[in-house]
């Protein structure tokens, strides 16, 4: 099944208000971001080498440089304990950082293989995409890997990650189709309606469905459990969207790259609104839903942090 839909706007929503937080070190050019442990926000400084936090109650900075210069950090996950784990793209390793800051890295087996976004398995391993090779990569706790290539279309460039019903869900940013791998490592690939759309960022949703944004179709697409796909529109044209969550109410609030925005979209494809974001040309990236209710982005040209309250 799949289908094209723009919608209007049948029911009213606050305007929210949006905060941003300089991240102290020049040039951090923030990107994955998640919620930890400790309930604060840890995410990859791409330009500096290093994984920063953000504590939401004081706003309060911590930044702990990695031991590899110039590893372009990307991905970050929380684990199964209280580390997160996170993929260094150029350095083509694989980190893992403590709430205290203490890193440890591991080399990924295949050369150049540009490790970039994770998920903790339901097998309890780290899976991550290995995009410039077009595999998906297995790291267990104990630092044994497994890359898988069988089934994945040469040259699609595998990104995001995200865990349903006990198997794992990758948007395949170059080759137009979802791809499913069980974690055993059997992988199936579902085709997009929208030829040449770009998938990035995806995320689940509470009713069962993923959701991934569409970046050169301007639009999110939702896929159902036997990955029939619909697309949604989103209101301003060319708005290069980068990244998606859900909310504690089942919205989908995401990035828009390009028009310097976040939206916000009804899971049944209603666009609910597009808010500005301060600062121009920002480069906002990923958009992280917190425990209490906000919404956290990284700036990856403005090198801020953004916060966003639902009114």
């Amino acid at each position: 099944m799949s289908d094209t839909v723009t919608r209007s706007r049948p029911r009213t929503v606050a305007r929210p208000i949006i905060r941003e937080h300089r991240i102290p070190t020049e040039g951090s050019k923030p990107y994955i971001s998640v919620e930890g442990a400790d309930g604060c926000l840890w995410f990859c400084e791409s330009g500096t080498s290093k994984i920063g936090r953000l504590n939401p109650k004081d706003y309060s900075f911590q930044e702990f440089a990695l031991p590899t210069p110039n590893a372009t950090p990307i991905g970050i996950v929380p684990g199964a304990n209280d580390d997160c784990w996170f993929a260094e793209k150029s350095g083509n390793k694989i980190g893992r950082i403590t709430l205290k800051g203490e890193i440890t890295e591991v080399p990924v087996p295949t050369p150049n293989a540009g490790p970039d976004a994770m998920m903790l398995g339901p097998d309890g391993n780290i899976w991550f995409s290995e995009t410039e090779v077009s595999q998906i990569g297995r790291l267990t706790p104990g630092g044994k890997f497994t890359e898988f290539k069988d089934g994945i279309t040469p040259g699609s460039k595998p990104l995001s990650i995200v865990v349903r019903d006990g198997a794992l869900w990758f948007s395949e940013a170059a080759g137009n189709h979802v791809g499913r791998i069980t974690v055993d490592g059997k992988v199936t690939e579902f085709p997009i309606p929208t030829k040449g759309s770009q998938p990035r960022a995806m995320c689940p949703h509470p009713d069962g469905s993923i959701w991934f944004v569409q970046t050169s179709a301007n639009g999110l697409c939702r896929v159902d459990r036997d990955g029939g796909m619909i697309e949604y529109k989103v209101t301003t044209p060319d708005a290069s969207l980068r990244s998606v969550c859900v909310g504690p109410d089942g919205d989908l609030w995401f990035t828009e790259n390009f028009a310097n925005k976040i939206g916000r979209m009804a899971p049944d494809g209603t666009m609910l609104g597009e808010y500005d974001i301060p600062t121009p040309n920002s480069g906002a990236r990923c958009i992280t839903a917190m425990a209490d209710g906000r919404f956290f982005f990284t700036q990856w040209d403005a090198g801020l942090i953004g916060e966003v309250i639902p009114g």
